[in-house]
């Protein structure tokens, strides 16, 4: 992927939804992104093609070429960022989205401050992993460090592996990738366990429980997941108050 030159962030939205369209434009202009809009599929792929964006930002539903194409075709040759949205509620379509490569899943109708804060979450992440080599850790210090082994989908820390199950990695690294950042339940069921959230719905609540258990199984304990109440989740230091 080629970096947009240094500046103002830079977001591609396809959007054939004149009315959301311009407000999506209009509001993310007002917060300081550099926003280009396109009203058509195959117009957008070629766009997104032939500059160089941070974001990528598009609707499934478009005329000319659906998202999901797009983002095929994309995944080809780009690594950009792509966050899909779209009124479709169906599961199987914010399943396709992963796996096709989409970073997130944004579904109608939504506020412009989540998808200011997530588009904001995904600069940090390619900020982190731009970083130059010297900033990066030593052998040594990795030696101590929690490693992440997205092919078999666990843990490694001082030659022990944690155990964990598909969903629970998932959980895991999507806090890791957010770190000292808190995220709402609502974020990671619908992010993590692709699903909407529900009050009474537990099953988060035991997987953060079971990578508790599993990281302090393995001695791991430089970073925790804490529960903010009210709030959500975060990863961060052992000794940060929150």
């Amino acid at each position: 992927m080629n970096p947009a030159a240094v500046g103002p962030p830079c977001i591609l939205t396809i959007e054939d939804d004149p009315v959301l369209g311009a407000y999506v434009h209009e509001h993310l202009g007002r917060c300081g992104f550099e926003v280009t809009w396109c009203q058509n599929g195959r117009q957008g792929l070629q766009m997104a093609r032939d500059q160089a964006f941070d974001v990528v930002l598009m609707d499934i539903l478009l005329p000319g070429l659906d998202g999901l194409s797009i983002l095929t075709h994309l995944r080809q040759s780009h690594a950009v960022p792509v966050i899909l949205m779209s009124a479709l509620g169906a599961e199987a379509d914010r399943i396709s989205g992963f796996r096709l490569g989409a970073d997130d899943y944004l579904p109608k109708p939504f506020s412009m401050i989540e998808l200011r804060v997530r588009i904001e979450a995904i600069l940090r992440r390619v900020a982190l992993d731009r970083r130059p080599q010297a900033a990066l850790i030593t052998a040594r210090e990795e030696a101590h460090t929690l490693r992440f082994e997205d092919e078999v989908c666990d843990v490694f820390y001082k030659a022990r592996w944690a155990g964990l199950t598909r969903s629970e990695y998932r959980l895991l690294e999507t806090l890791h990738r957010n770190a000292e950042e808190v995220l709402s339940k609502a974020f990671l069921y619908q992010h993590v366990l692709q699903r909407g959230y529900a009050p009474h719905d537990r099953s988060l609540d035991m997987h953060v429980s079971q990578i508790r258990r599993k990281l302090k199984v393995i001695g791991y304990g430089e970073r925790e997941v804490r529960t903010v109440w009210g709030k959500g989740y975060v990863l961060s230091g052992a000794d940060e108050g929150l």
